[in-house]
């Protein structure tokens, strides 16, 4: 079969399969398979050009540029169709029907009691200048128990019972938000300003007032001159914040290894005004603003000068400042994941 013939056989069969083509994919692959410059079928016809007599090699030369110009005319004019197309389909995903009546509102979610306590917090401690920073709840030994003033025979680990990993006795799921009072020392250095909001894990016998899984919000200044005092203002400026000013709170003598001397800040129990229910063990008050002066040794843990910087850290309990706010009995409702519960918020 002479060159000319087979170039036409060529033009034959790549017009209709351009024209059929679906897609941008298939269009390049048959560009490629006709007009690539090193295999492609045409291209490889055209090698035969030097086999042929000077008369024959004009005639079949000619022949085969009209059939490529054919071929490239077919190949940019499918690909003009295929652009239309998409064009045409995007605009019509994105058609805007203005007779249409207005759709019915969608139903909304609702954000978790915790988290808009949460959010209430941190809008209130960074208008003070304070940073927010997060931690792993997956921690070591060292910053969870070690680093916070609490060696590994120390009786204040009771307190704490908690889970650990099997196989991995140095790290612990963290039972308080505290262990980044450490790393931000670490970090940072002082002065230090920061809030620490995070879920905690121990191993607790649930009640209306105790579950295994609960969020605090830990707080740590350092500077120099810091005192107690300090520390109850901000204890009072987040009462007046969450509850309305001139909510009482109280602070009682209590010991925390990591803090000396330390109080737990407590507020009048919401369900019963202060007489006494089982909510607040019967006393009228919930503990929910535990802190004190930070421990020498947990500063130097930090890499801070004690003779230098004092501090205060507090560990609220995020999840008790929620059950206040919105008078929810059972600290277990909020873990349930109940729609019934969650949809009130």
């Amino acid at each position: 079969m002479d060159l000319p013939t087979r170039i036409e056989q060529l033009k034959t069969g790549a017009l209709p399969a351009i024209k059929a083509v679906k897609n941008k994919t298939q269009l390049e692959e048959w560009e490629n398979k006709l007009l690539s410059r090193k295999s492609g079928q045409l291209t490889e016809l055209m090698k035969d050009l030097k086999d042929l007599s000077e008369a024959a090699r004009k005639e079949a030369g000619k022949l085969a540029n009209e059939v490529k110009f054919q071929i490239e005319t077919a190949l940019a004019g499918k690909r003009r169709e295929l652009e239309q197309s998409e064009w045409s389909a995007m605009i019509e995903r994105e058609r805007v029907d203005i007779t249409q009546p207005a759709l019915p509102p969608k139903e909304r979610g609702h954000f978790h009691p915790n988290t808009i306590i949460q959010r209430e917090l941190e809008d209130l401690f960074t208008s003070m200048g304070f940073m927010v920073l997060d931690g792993p709840e997956l921690e070591s030994d060292y910053y969870n128990f070690t680093a916070l003033n609490i060696p590994a025979t120390h009786p204040a680990r009771d307190m704490q019972d908690t889970f650990y990993i099997k196989g991995h006795p140095n790290w612990v799921m963290r039972t308080h938000t505290s262990p980044v009072q450490v790393r931000a020392m670490q970090k940072f250095g002082a002065p230090l300003r920061a809030i620490v909001p995070g879920k905690c894990y121990r191993n607790e016998a649930t009640d209306p007032r105790h579950e295994h899984t609960f969020y605090q919000l830990e707080g740590l200044v350092i500077d120099q001159g810091i005192t107690f005092a300090q520390m109850k203002g901000v204890f009072q400026a987040v009462a007046d914040h969450l509850y309305g000013a001139g909510t009482k709170i109280r602070l009682m003598p209590k010991y925390y290894p990591f803090v000396e001397p330390g109080a737990r800040g407590e507020l009048t129990c919401f369900l019963c005004a202060g007489k006494g229910c089982r909510v607040c063990n019967h006393t009228g008050w919930l503990e929910v603003m535990p802190g004190g002066m930070v421990h020498p040794n947990v500063l130097k843990e930090g890499g801070i000068d004690p003779q230098q910087y004092q501090g205060f850290a507090f560990g609220f309990g995020l999840t008790r400042l929620a059950m206040l706010k919105y008078g929810i009995e059972d600290i277990r409702l909020l873990e349930s994941g109940k729609l019934k519960f969650l949809e009130q918020f």
